[in-house]
């Protein structure tokens, strides 16, 4: 019985590099890795070794006749994945990767002095940097964070009940303790310690800061009391320190989130969920207490574009459709929905919405009696967030004109973008820092990592090859002398750093 991959693939591609027969695609070679919702495993290849369930960080690959309930659906979608392309077995037997000695393009050289290298951020981003200089290196790594609390978006990003997600943050915790890394907790770059001093005490810097600052929608009435950006909500439900247990007013009936993304998807489906399927997951307990005493009976994801554009992956779509107590329905109020999610083909995106009910909403009524429900409205660009003096509605424009949709919340999802950081160098059109595969622009030894570097695009799996260029460009200018000369000695982090770190963990 051959294995699937199911809705919680972090596609970082650890099993395609432990499947011995090359049945798990795309691969990172593969002109496709990166733009598909997930990786997916040939049935006509697989031969039940399992090698792929014991490499999964996530627990997302299961034997096909082990699926039940809504992971059922995964042994079909890994199938229709290679129903139009050639079986990736070639011969009889199958082919197994060829063996050799391990070859590692991010090593230093024997005898090379070890560099002392710090990683700013405990994200996935930073983790797999690290990863890579604890095993490829013999670096000593300090890991700063300005939290207490190391994980990033692993630990306050990932939904309380997505368990098999958040697991890979026990894979990178097992770094925390190796005998060459100091965890520095509760250190901020730019009040506790500056770029410079780092330089200074390193041989080079790698900055893994994320992309933490919400996208504007541009539009009036955005800073209207109950308007509030999806990152908000995320923290609000993860218990993030920074976020205020009351920052999230559950009082309205209907909740408008703008966006069709997976971030949008994840707060819809936390704000419908059945408090007591949440009880038993990592949600913080004000958010849970605030949710079992919720007045939300709909919330509305508002999509610009056309159902064929969203950006949610099939994943999370799936989970809407199987989640307990809540109907899902598409708005049909603009033809053209319905139109594409006809006229779509299997595997299109708009494919999946083929069977979900259709009706009008009814935009200045509140919601109907029954189920909560989970309405998507597409074609639906929002102009205005109306209200006197808090949130009464969102007012959109389509085909027919614009057309306002009474809501008592609106949750903004339309992506995040980086911040400046004291003494690196910015390019506010991109939120990025400028860089040359990881390397910062006009400073040696200075390196970035993750949606810093890129932009914020990719899950959790694209940092591992985005942190691999990286670090592969870092090893190459050690090696070449180019990184910042400086004094041998071992110079210890600024006071005011040493004063406010938290213990190493253990």
């Amino acid at each position: 019985m051959p294995y699937a991959i199911t809705q919680t693939c972090c596609t970082d591609a650890s099993c395609v590099a432990a499947c011995p027969v090359n049945c798990i695609h795309p691969t990172p070679d593969e002109p496709d890795f990166g733009t598909t919702d997930m990786l997916y495993v040939d049935p006509r290849t697989c031969i039940d070794c399992g090698a792929c369930a014991d490499a999964c960080p996530v627990d997302a690959v299961h034997p096909v006749d082990a699926l039940t309930g809504a992971a059922a659906d995964y042994a079909a979608i890994n199938a229709d994945f290679y129903a139009d392309r050639p079986s990736s077995k070639a011969t009889e037997p199958p082919v197994f990767h060829s063996w050799g000695p391990p070859d590692f393009d991010r090593v230093i050289p024997a005898g090379f002095p070890a560099l002392d290298v710090a990683v700013v951020g405990t994200g996935p981003a930073g983790m797999y940097a690290v990863q890579d200089l604890l095993l490829h290196t013999n670096a000593r790594v300090t890991l700063i964070d300005r939290l207490r609390e190391p994980g990033g978006l692993v630990r306050f990003g990932v939904a309380p009940d997505h368990p098999s997600t958040k697991r890979i943050g026990e894979a990178f915790a097992r770094h925390h303790a190796h005998h060459r890394l100091r965890m520095r907790l509760g250190v901020q770059v730019g009040r506790d310690t500056g770029v410079e001093q780092l330089a200074a005490a390193h041989d080079a810097v790698i900055y893994a800061v994320g992309a933490s600052e919400p996208r504007a929608l541009g539009v009036p009435g955005e800073e209207l009391p109950a308007s509030i950006a999806a990152t908000t909500v995320v923290g609000w439900y993860n218990g993030h320190p920074e976020v205020a247990p009351a920052a999230v007013d559950l009082c309205a009936e209907r909740v408008v989130v703008v966006g069709t993304g997976n971030v949008a998807l994840d707060v819809a489906r936390i704000l419908t969920a059945d408090p007591a399927d949440l009880a038993g997951t990592a949600i913080a307990g004000p958010a849970l207490e605030a949710l079992r005493n919720s007045a939300v009976r709909e919330v509305v994801l508002l999509g610009r574009r056309g159902p064929q554009d969203a950006a949610y992956t099939r994943p999370e779509l799936l989970a809407l459709a199987h989640l307990h107590g809540v109907e899902l329905v598409v708005d049909d109020s603009d033809p053209r929905t319905g139109e594409a999610i006809d006229a779509a083909a299997p595997g299109e995106h708009a494919a999946l919405l083929q069977g979900v009910r259709r009706e009008v909403l009814d935009r200045s009524a509140p919601p109907p009696d029954g189920p909560r429900r989970l309405v998507l409205r597409f074609h639906s660009a929002p102009v205005a967030i109306t209200g006197p003096d808090r949130v009464s509605g969102v007012r959109v424009s389509g085909r027919d004109g614009e057309r306002e949709i009474a809501a008592g919340l609106v949750v903004r999802a339309v992506g995040h973008r980086g911040t400046p950081l004291p003494g690196l160098p910015f390019d506010d059109v991109t939120g990025t820092v400028p860089n040359a595969g990881g390397r910062v622009a006009g400073m040696p030894g200075t390196y970035v990592v993750g949606w810093i570097k890129r932009g914020s695009t990719g899950g959790i799996g694209a940092n591992r090859s985005c942190a691999a260029e990286t670090l592969r460009a870092l090893v190459d200018d050690a090696v070449a002398g180019h990184l910042r000369a400086r004094p041998r000695r071992r110079i210890p982090l600024p006071l005011r750093a040493r004063a406010r770190r938290a213990p190493v963990a253990r």
